[in-house]
């Protein structure tokens, strides 16, 4: 049998001692964070655990079949708990509201796949190998002997299968396809899972598509690929920001693109920027890090503070030198 790092069982040590326990996710939740929380939630709440699923953002519409028994929820005051476990969260900041709500804890768990962790908490299992925390839940529940039930199964199966962008990105290895064959041994539905996630979306999101397809921009010879979402781009096409994950890959998937950007406002001074890189030479990771973001080499992302046009350029700027120095022979 594979060894396992002991900080494992440390931390089923830890969760066996604990009676309440809340499990948190970052801010703007995507698949692996709903996934991974919900899956870890419902294997607590099957060995008799005291429960709550805390995210400072509701969960997004099509991950809502996950959640029948409506267990992701917003955080409250004035509550302690044996054990806290962050799942997906790379720092303390990225927890949102939900940090000053979880301050009054025994026992603080750090689970996440994420290179940029912090390891802020009091055991801290970071594994950037992984393409997704779903992955790492699965190992933890079959080193504790929890079951695997159908509606864990969906939960981790769409962790898996979405941060790996549907087992298309080079982060996915063949452990992740072992994973992921497990969970639909275990009952995953994969025809509800790729209907609700893939197939099914709100007509403000095809509007949104229709404004990005409208106005995004290449530069660079056609390497870098960009767009802006303003406030006023959702209020006119009817949707919110959940609507816009995922929106990146449709100009990521340009042929001559190697990275692509998307600058969001936030407030009119604060810029979201999300970043993808199709080329192994160049790291977005690195580059979100000189704004004080971070994430993985091919997927990463920050919130910048200024003029959105100074944001602009400076990161553009980044994405300019990073191709320019690390892809010489003009090749990705």
């Amino acid at each position: 049998m594979k060894s396992h790092p002991k900080i494992i069982d440390r931390m089923i040590d830890g969760i066996r001692d604990s009676r309440t326990i809340c499990v948190v996710g970052h801010i703007r939740p995507d698949g692996d964070c709903v996934g991974s929380e919900l899956g870890l939630t419902l294997a607590l709440q099957n060995e008799g655990k005291k429960v709550v699923c805390w995210n400072e953002d509701p969960i997004p519409q099509k991950y809502e079949f996950l959640d029948p028994d409506k267990l992701f929820r917003k955080p409250v005051a004035g509550m302690k708990f044996d054990c806290v476990i962050a799942v997906d969260a790379a720092s303390f900041e990225r927890l949102g509201a939900v940090g000053p709500r979880v301050a009054r804890r025994k026992l603080f768990l750090n689970i996440d796949h994420h290179e940029s962790n912090t390891r802020y908490a009091d055991l801290n299992w970071v594994s950037a190998r992984e393409a997704s925390s779903g992955e790492l839940l699965f190992r933890l529940l079959k080193i504790a002997k929890w079951p695997i039930t159908k509606p864990i199964a969906n939960c981790l199966f769409t962790a898996v299968s979405t941060d790996t962008g549907s087992f298309q990105y080079s982060t996915t290895r063949p452990g992740t396809y072992h994973v992921a064959g497990e969970l639909v041994r275990r009952g995953a539905d994969l025809a509800r899972i790729c209907d609700e996630v893939y197939q099914s979306y709100p007509l403000s999101r095809a509007r949104l598509l229709r404004h990005i397809y409208s106005h995004f921009r290449l530069l660079h010879q056609d390497q870098i690929a960009y767009f802006w979402l303003k406030q006023a781009d959702y209020v006119r096409t009817g949707a919110d920001s959940s609507d816009s994950e995922g929106l990146i890959d449709h100009i990521r998937a340009i042929a001559p693109v190697v990275v692509a950007c998307v600058f969001e406002e936030i407030e009119p001074a604060l810029t979201r920027i999300s970043l993808r890189s199709k080329s192994d030479h160049v790291n977005v990771n690195e580059i979100a890090a000189q704004f004080g973001g971070g994430g993985h080499p091919a997927a990463a992302g920050a919130r910048i503070p200024g003029s959105p046009l100074s944001v602009q350029r400076k990161v553009l700027a980044a994405v300019k030198r990073s191709i320019d120095s690390n892809l010489k022979n003009g090749s990705p």
